[in-house]
């Protein structure tokens, strides 16, 4: 399905219905707005798996512009304070009120981008294996590759991060396709789940380039403007965001309106490596009144 949101096409799904029989009434689930990782993919990679969570909300997958199905307007609106204003609006295209907006890697720069943007918009904020800021713990993610990947990823990591700073082309996107990406996730991932994505290779090569915005972005002056309960969650062995950032940025929320969940074992996005905890991490949260 589309909806025109600020002046592009974008497409989504809905999971599940809204309102569901209870007694003498009919109730309202809450809305989980899922915003995927990327950029350069698609709401796919969500699927089937977070379908666990729609008997308790449900689930509507967003792909951003310039992302999977959706159209791309201007490539210089890719950038996370558009990407944060469509979610705004286009929950107030289809009417979603109160959304649980989670936002995974690539998605939960996005989420913060909504939340710091539209602090009063959001009923709740899941954030899963992302960053406050595109210049943390670069050394610590060195360390992290070499550690799971060897000398060669380590070295290739170190071109990265500190001297191209981003990606030059697709050959270099194909080289770390190859070399980094294995070493996201500590278990195998279905190989069918990439066959499936729609890849649009060049907004990441925009994002990632070297002077675009992933080195750039920081939102830790912005934190303290959420308003509403933030759930994070990270990887102990997560080598794109460390786990070091995803505690930066629970300590940087109002304490009294962030839990912080630490995965043991697991690396980048925690669902595909542990995805009988996560699920059971995310229910609580969405359904806890408190």
């Amino acid at each position: 399905m589309y909806v025109t949101v600020n002046g592009v096409r974008l497409f989504f799904e809905v999971e599940g219905t809204g309102l569901v029989p209870d007694g003498p009434v009919m109730r309202q689930k809450p809305v989980l707005l899922m915003l995927h990782g990327g950029p350069g993919a698609d709401h796919s990679i969500y699927r089937p798996a977070y379908s666990a969570l729609a008997d308790v909300a449900q689930i509507v997958y967003l792909d951003h512009r310039g992302n999977g199905r959706s159209e791309d307007g201007p490539r210089e609106n890719w950038n996370l304070a558009q990407w944060g204003d469509d979610v705004r609006a286009f929950c107030d295209a289809l009417g979603i009120v109160d959304p649980i907006v989670l936002g995974a890697s690539f998605g939960g720069m996005v989420a913060l981008a909504y939340a710091t943007r539209h602090p009063a918009h959001a009923s709740k904020l899941i954030l899963i294996s992302t960053a406050a800021s595109g210049a943390e713990y670069l050394e610590r993610r060195i360390e992290l590759f070499e550690r799971f990947g060897g000398p060669e990823a380590g070295a290739l990591a170190r071109r990265h991060f500190l001297e191209v700073g981003g990606h030059t082309g697709q050959a270099s996107l194909d080289e770390w396709r190859r070399l980094a990406m294995p070493h996201y996730f500590r278990k195998p991932r279905d190989p069918d789940m990439a066959r499936r994505a729609v890849g649009r290779p060049e907004t990441l090569l925009w994002f990632a380039r070297p002077d675009g915005e992933s080195h750039r972005y920081n939102f830790f002056p912005d934190l303290h403007r959420i308003q509403c309960p933030t759930l994070v969650l990270g990887g102990e062995d997560d080598p794109m965001h460390p786990i070091e950032s995803q505690a930066d940025i629970a300590d940087a929320l109002p304490q009294h309106l962030v839990r912080f969940e630490r995965f043991a074992d697991c690396g980048h996005a925690v669902m595909p490596d542990a995805p009988e905890r996560t699920t059971v991490v995310i229910r609580d949260f969405i359904t806890r009144t408190k």
